[in-house]
């Protein structure tokens, strides 16, 4: 069975302010909403799914739980008539800490939402005051709260390499996230779109946008905390378009297609380093890395990176990649001659 999102995006709909970092209407690509479009917008998704397919509708892009409370009742509304006809599971949305209140979850039960995606970004005071978040630490706290304790899934999403924003505080703001009974994340390494206050920040010298590099590593520590937590990760990085790429939307930072790739990749070469680093290895060794099944090509890394950088950081000569049924995740040992 696949899970089908059905998205319908509200761009600034129901945002109090704008962060230094956000254009909605560039990274949702959608430049304005009519909410007379919904069904349309909902019966066109419908028509290509199948009826195997567990199906919800996702009002993303805004603050949904910040709009006009009689058009967000409307929309959910709208929502709940495809719920109790059979032809969706669920709903969900995407908002701020600061817009969740008891009776606005009580709103959301009502009508079918089953997962809210919460945007937390961070949970260190100094970056939600650089970036202009207007809300506090305080505000995600009892946020998270109301929506667990509600039974609403808790989706947490946070980004990396904001204003003020370290390796550590992020790790901090990760742990937030799992600690507040999350079930699942979104990470998002800064991205400097035109048309924000980041960019000019960044055009001045007042910000300085994370390399790819940087980007990857400081994901993939994040990803690694997550995953043993249990928590699910559902996306890094932002979904690749080309309106995202285009030089009319994009100034800097890390918008790689396949960032969320290069992440996994990393992960792996750290494991197998970690693993390697202690079997006594020889220049004229050739080191066997066993994998288990269907995960060859993130070992082995985008365009073989991992392959090559194991093969001179070891110092080996050789560093050969096997699948292997019986390998649960990772197994090192040097190739017999």
């Amino acid at each position: 069975m696949r899970h089908i999102n059905i998205p319908v995006f509200i761009p600034h709909l129901g945002c109090p302010n704008n962060c230094v970092f956000c254009n909605q209407r560039t990274i949702s690509g959608v430049k304005s909403f009519d909410p007379s479009d919904t069904r349309r917008i909902i019966d066109d998704a419908l028509s290509t799914v199948s009826a195997d397919d567990e199906v919800e509708i996702a009002f993303f892009g805004g603050s949904f739980t910040g709009i006009d409370f009689d058009l967000m009742t409307e929309l959910l509304q709208i929502a709940y008539s495809y719920i109790e006809r059979g032809a969706v599971k669920s709903v969900r949305c995407s908002t701020r800490p600061d817009y969740i209140d008891e009776n606005i979850i009580k709103t959301l039960k009502r009508y079918g939402v089953s997962t809210v995606e919460l945007g937390l970004q961070s949970i260190d005071p100094e970056v939600l005051r650089l970036s202009k978040r207007n809300h506090t630490a305080t505000d995600a706290v009892r946020a998270c709260k109301l929506i667990v304790d509600s039974g609403i899934t808790l989706v947490g999403q946070m980004m990396i390499g904001l204003p003020g924003s370290t390796i550590e505080s992020e790790i901090e703001t990760t742990r937030f996230i799992i600690d507040s009974g999350a079930v699942g994340a979104r990470i998002y390494p800064t991205v400097v779109f035109r048309d924000t206050e980041l960019c000019d920040m960044a055009a001045g010298g007042d910000y300085t946008p994370l390399s790819l590099e940087d980007a990857v590593t400081r994901s993939a520590a994040t990803l690694r905390l997550f995953r043993a937590s249990g928590v699910k990760v559902i996306r890094i990085g932002l979904c690749s378009s080309e309106n995202l790429l285009s030089e009319e939307t994009y100034f800097a930072g890390p918008n790689h297609p396949s960032l969320g790739e290069l992440v996994e990749n990393k992960l792996y070469f750290d494991d197998i380093y970690d693993k390697a680093k202690y079997l006594n290895l020889k220049k004229e060794d050739i080191l066997l890395v066993k994998v288990a099944r269907g995960t060859l090509s993130k070992a082995i890394g985008q365009k073989r990176k991992n392959k090559t950088l194991l093969t001179d950081t070891l110092g080996v000569r050789d560093v050969v990649f096997r699948e292997d049924c019986v390998t649960h995740y990772i197994d090192v040992s040097v190739l017999d001659k």
